[in-house]
């Protein structure tokens, strides 16, 4: 594995915090004959959030972590990190078969999109060719669906929305056109539901009868990737089917001045406003700005910006609210709220944006615990439901990987002097530079300036 990269016993930055969860996630590390995948948690008697746990995924597995040390890699200019990253690779690359679930966050889309990243960055064509294989069989587990083509009948991300989104990434990266037209047809057959979006009532813990107007399992998600296929298709259907979830999300949200909240689940839960990506402000502001971006319509800008002052107003991060728990990870925690900040400062330029930014990263920084001095880890409650269940995780959606590439993407936001090229998920709209274009063209004496 190498040897340890930094000594430090507390991370103050956000590269240096980054560093530290790199340190404690190699120590989880677990070497076979296929390569290396993680234990979720390397604690003595350590649990991971998730049950089962999830070796391969994007969410919580290998594929996840790979992302990570890429990054970690271009960040620091280590390539040891490069080497945990490709031996993360090659088990993925080993072991794909063996994933029966197909989607995006929890299955073989994810890896797909992690083997072709690895593959780029490593400039290693035998990722790029398992990531080949895996997106064949992605694709030959397409069937008929409600008089359309499909995997499954649940639009949302969590199900044939971040396939659907995982295909159209792998048709430009792998240079397969084939991936993006069967994206295309899929995407089509969701098009045609009057509000694209969850299935409803199938969803975990929620009553029979739920909505849900979020983005990784409701109406708000699968607006994005209709807006995704308009911008690459130009197709009036989807954009038309953008706008309608896009409508309904916003008929339910409660608006206050320049602020705007999304319930968790309707009916039932009209007053429970989570903030994180999953089913919360940060996921659903992504909606708003893809539309904006393909679009051109300042009035999506406006919802974007409308539910980041939401979340600021709810006084997050020190004021842990019913909808913001005690929670650090991407999903529905303060990772996924800094995605969103950093994002939102690189394609509006407000200082107000980053300077929140800097904040969320604090208050992660302050609520890891490096108290072995084996590295930087977040304890959470990653159920609300559940509080007493705390455990700290390794990967990306779920744990340290995560927390750290959103520290990273925000220490690349302060570097504007050397813009680097940040990775992000197919779901996230934002730049692969997380930079204001108006800073990039600045001379480098006044960006260092400001």
């Amino acid at each position: 594995m190498g040897s340890d990269l930094t000594r430090s016993s507390r991370a103050e930055t956000p590269l240096t915090a980054a560093v530290s969860a790199g340190r404690w996630i190699r120590r989880a590390a677990v070497d076979g004959e296929h390569g290396r995948h993680w234990k979720a948690n390397p604690d003595p008697r350590g649990r991971s959030a998730l049950n089962p746990a999830e070796p391969a995924s994007l969410y919580a597995g290998a594929a996840g972590i790979v992302l990570f040390f890429l990054e970690l890699a271009d960040a620091t200019g280590h390539e040891a990190y490069l080497e945990d990253a490709r031996a993360g690779a090659r088990y993925l690359a080993s072991t794909w078969q063996d994933q029966t679930d197909l989607s995006l966050h929890h299955g073989l889309a994810g890896t797909v999109f992690a083997l072709a990243q690895a593959g780029w960055v490593l400039g290693d064509g035998r990722f790029e060719e398992a990531a080949v294989a895996a997106a064949d069989r992605v694709v030959r587990g397409v069937r008929a669906v409600d008089g359309g083509v499909g995997w499954s009948r649940d639009p949302a991300q969590r199900g044939d929305g971040g396939i659907v989104l995982s295909l159209l990434h792998a048709s430009t990266i792998l240079g397969v056109p084939a991936y993006g037209e069967l994206a295309v047809e899929a995407g089509g057959r969701i098009a045609e539901q009057a509000v694209p979006g969850h299935l409803f009532g199938d969803c975990p813990d929620l009553p029979a009868d739920a909505v849900t107007p979020g983005f990784l399992s409701g109406t708000a998600g699968t607006a994005f990737l209709m807006a995704r296929l308009y911008g690459v298709t130009g197709q009036a259907r989807f954009l038309e089917a953008a706008r309608r979830g896009a409508g309904f999300v916003r008929a339910v949200s409660t608006v206050a001045g320049e602020c705007a909240v999304v319930p968790h689940h309707l009916p039932q839960g009209r007053d429970l406003h989570y903030l994180g990506f999953c089913s919360g402000s940060a996921g659903v502001a992504r909606t708003f700005y893809e539309l904006y971006r393909v679009s051109g319509d300042a009035g999506d800008l406006d919802w974007a910006e409308r539910l980041a002052h939401g979340i600021v107003r709810s006084g997050a991060p020190q004021r842990r609210t019913a909808g913001l728990w005690n929670t650090s990870c991407q999903c529905c925690g303060t990772a996924g709220l800094l995605e969103l900040f950093v994002g939102m400062w690189a394609v509006t330029g407000k200082d107000k944006y980053l300077e929140f930014a800097r904040t969320l990263a604090e208050d992660l920084i302050g609520r890891g615990t490096d108290h072995d001095g084996r590295g930087l880890r977040w304890y959470q409650a990653y159920r609300r439901l559940r509080p007493g269940e705390v455990s700290a995780d390794t990967g990306y959606m779920v744990g340290a990987a995560g927390i750290g590439a959103a520290l990273l993407h925000l220490d690349a936001a302060l570097q504007s002097d050397a813009a680097r090229r940040v990775i992000l998920l197919p779901d996230n709209p934002f730049p692969a530079i997380p930079v204001p274009p108006a800073v990039l063209r600045r001379p480098i004496g006044e960006q260092n300036a400001g």
